[in-house]
């Protein structure tokens, strides 16, 4: 396999999961990271910043694939525009892309929509950079990550009383999953918009929630509360869902099972 990958996020949840596994089939990869790192076996750290652009043409010189996975709620769209200009200045093969199931389906038109549901818009903004980029590439949607859930549930489980977003559900997806997916295709062809990765079960939110609080062996109280707009109403429908790409192994019980119950 090509050592020539270049990790965009490789320190974050999904990144990190991605180089490993790029090491465990053997090859090396370079990540992009806006702090320096000691480098490790088979790894290179290079230091960037996707939002200025500092760096970023010596991060990818010689990278014939990147896998962009760093992210945040908004400003992707700049990010990707800074990496796919020097990637098409270096001649990078194939670029990567992780974006979000309902990037193109949660509108987003308010401030108060950007406030909740920006990451979709910022994800689609990104999408959009990398297709009218002239660089070869594929782009993935996956469903929330167990861990992003698991996070919010944390969280809200502060509060003695939860406000739970009501008709709300989500259909999370094991990290380690996309991660074993996304390496399966940089390691291979071009191939655009591919079909998304989802998880095996869609919950609604309190179900989430119960999960979480049994597992963790606590007890609070749930207010359901309507949120107005556009985006919300959108995933109240299922925008954010992909029942037909239920192709995660690992449920949320599993995942809590390991992470939460075991005290990780």
């Amino acid at each position: 396999m090509t050592s020539d990958i270049l990790v965009t996020g490789g320190t974050g949840t999904l990144g990190r999961l991605v180089v490993h596994r790029l090491l465990d089939a053997g090859g090396k990869a370079r990540v992009l990271s806006r702090r320096g790192h000691q480098a490790g076996e088979g790894i290179e750290y290079v230091t960037g910043d996707l939002a200025t652009g500092e760096g970023i043409a010596a991060a990818v010189d010689g990278a014939e694939v990147i896998v962009h996975c760093a992210g945040s709620s908004k400003g992707d769209g700049d990010k990707a525009r800074n990496l796919v200009r020097a990637a098409a200045r270096a001649g990078t093969r194939h670029l990567v892309y992780i974006s979000v199931v309902g990037a193109d389906r949660v509108p987003v038109v308010s401030g108060a929509d950007r406030a909740m549901f920006g990451y979709f818009a910022s994800k689609l903004a990104a999408e959009r950079v990398v297709a009218d980029s002239g660089v070869p590439w594929t782009t993935l949607r996956a469903t929330q990550f167990h861990d992003l859930i698991l996070m919010v549930a944390r969280q809200m489980a502060k509060l003695p009383v939860i406000p739970v977003p009501a008709g709300f559900r989500f259909q999370p997806v094991d990290t380690g999953e996309v991660a074993d997916r996304l390496v399966e295709l940089a390691l291979g062809q071009p191939a655009g918009l591919v079909p998304d990765i989802a998880g095996p079960r869609v919950y609604p939110v309190p179900a989430l929630l119960r999960g979480y609080l049994r597992a963790a062996g606590r007890r609070r109280v749930m207010v359901p509360v309507p949120l107005p707009g556009r985006a919300a109403r959108a995933v109240r429908a299922g925008a954010n869902l992909a029942p037909g790409r239920a192709v995660g192994r690992r449920t949320w019980e599993d995942f809590l099972a390991e992470r939460v119950a075991s005290g990780a």
